[in-house]
């Protein structure tokens, strides 16, 4: 927090000071949440503090104005398009995070089917029913299993209720507490079982979506386009290290509404949730994209796989509960004492907790976290057993 007048004599240099000092000290203890720290981008500094870009309206409608990057944009698009196997129909845009693109794609939805039931499971981002009750839309809260999954027999019953109307289903590739992933396909068959045509099946892929598609088929998940999404959005600032929130959204097929059409002030159509976007962030976007490639998109996710995975077992053997879900960076366990909370920080929900092991953190930083578990206090003997009953899910 910066307090010029007392911390700093309201100097704003030194405020900057102050606040870079204070973030990269805290920087070391956040690892409950998932934001990658390990890239920089030193090559767009001028650009990125001495130049004002707006990407105002459609990533393809170039506009009236000049100082944009919309360019940079559709390869940003075209990028992720291709990871997530996409259609060459694809389209989308850059967003100021994954729930915008989710907000889009409920709005989307609502304007193509006005009788629109969105359908969520209980380890869904909260931002998919912030959405549904933004538009005003009916929301199903769909049970999950005993991984985090979305549970396809109560979806299927959920659905069959309601036949008679159309259905937006969310579906999610690297859910908050657990990073588990819905199985896209089944939710595909289960509606073409019920004859349920009039669907959307949007995948909030903010965390998982570029780390899942690194992987070879045999054990990618099914949860991109050709398991039957309609959309899908990623978030940059969590695997892609954009160090500020931004996120992109794919479709299949362009929506066909979007709610406005071509606004004369601008010269670009009204496409997108919001009017003006940033066109620094698909700059970063792009920068680490192409930077890393294909190969080193790859490196980053397995190394933190093999972190998460170590961590995992390192935990099992202080006898502290865990589970790890296949492929994935989170590392879920039982709640730790107050004194450990309070010096790292880690998503709970009263009762569990979790450690993202991203791009950015370190084997020094889980081993200095473990050690301050190992003496905060004793497990007792009935969460020892408990440990036992731990189970990862079974991998593909």
């Amino acid at each position: 927090m910066i307090l010029p007048s007392t911390d700093t004599g309201g100097d704003p240099e030194l405020a900057l000071v102050k606040l870079l000092t204070d973030a990269r000290a805290a920087r070391r203890y956040d690892i409950g949440f998932p934001g990658a720290t390990d890239l920089g981008f030193p090559a767009l500094a001028q650009i990125l503090t001495g130049q004002l870009l707006n990407n105002v309206g459609d990533p393809w409608d170039l506009g009236h104005g000049r100082n944009h990057t919309k360019e940079i944009e559709q390869q940003v698009i075209a990028t992720v398009a291709d990871l997530l196997r996409a259609p060459p129909s694809r389209w989308g845009y850059v967003t100021t995070g994954a729930s915008e693109g989710t907000l889009h794609a409920l709005d989307a939805a609502w304007l193509r089917y006005r009788d629109l039931v969105v359908y969520t499971s209980t380890s869904g981002h909260y931002s998919i029913v912030k959405g549904a009750r933004l538009l005003k839309l009916p929301v199903v809260t769909v049970r999950t299993d005993a991984f985090g999954r979305m549970d396809i027999v109560d979806l299927r019953a959920e659905l069959a209720r309601r036949r008679e109307r159309s259905a937006m289903i969310v579906a999610t590739a690297g859910t908050t507490m657990t990073e588990a992933v819905d199985d896209v396909a089944a939710i595909t068959d289960v509606c073409d079982e019920l004859a349920v045509t009039r669907r959307r099946i949007h995948v909030d892929a903010a965390l998982g979506g570029i780390p899942y598609a690194t992987l070879p088929d045999g054990v990618r998940p099914s949860f991109d386009f050709t398991a039957g999404a309609t959309s899908m959005v990623i978030s940059g600032h969590k695997f892609l290290s954009t160090l500020m929130p931004c996120g992109v959204l794919i479709y299949a097929e362009p929506p066909a509404a979007t709610g406005g059409g071509r606004v004369a002030y601008t010269g670009s159509a009204d496409s997108t949730i919001t009017g003006s976007r940033s066109g620094h962030t698909p700059l970063l976007l792009w920068w680490a994209l192409n930077t890393l490639g294909p190969h080193g998109l790859r490196q980053r996710a397995e190394a933190s796989r093999e972190l998460a995975t170590y961590t995992h077992h390192r935990l099992q053997k202080i006898g502290w509960p865990t589970a790890l879900n296949p492929h994935a960076f989170t590392v879920t366990l039982d709640q730790p004492p107050p004194p450990v909370l309070a010096k790292w920080v880690l998503a709970t929900n009263g009762r569990t907790a979790h450690i993202v092991c991203m791009p950015g953190v370190t084997r020094d930083q889980i081993d200095e976290f473990l050690n301050d578990l190992s003496v905060s206090r004793p497990i007792p003997a009935q969460r020892r057993r408990r440990l036992m009953a731990v189970q990862t899910a079974p991998r593909p």
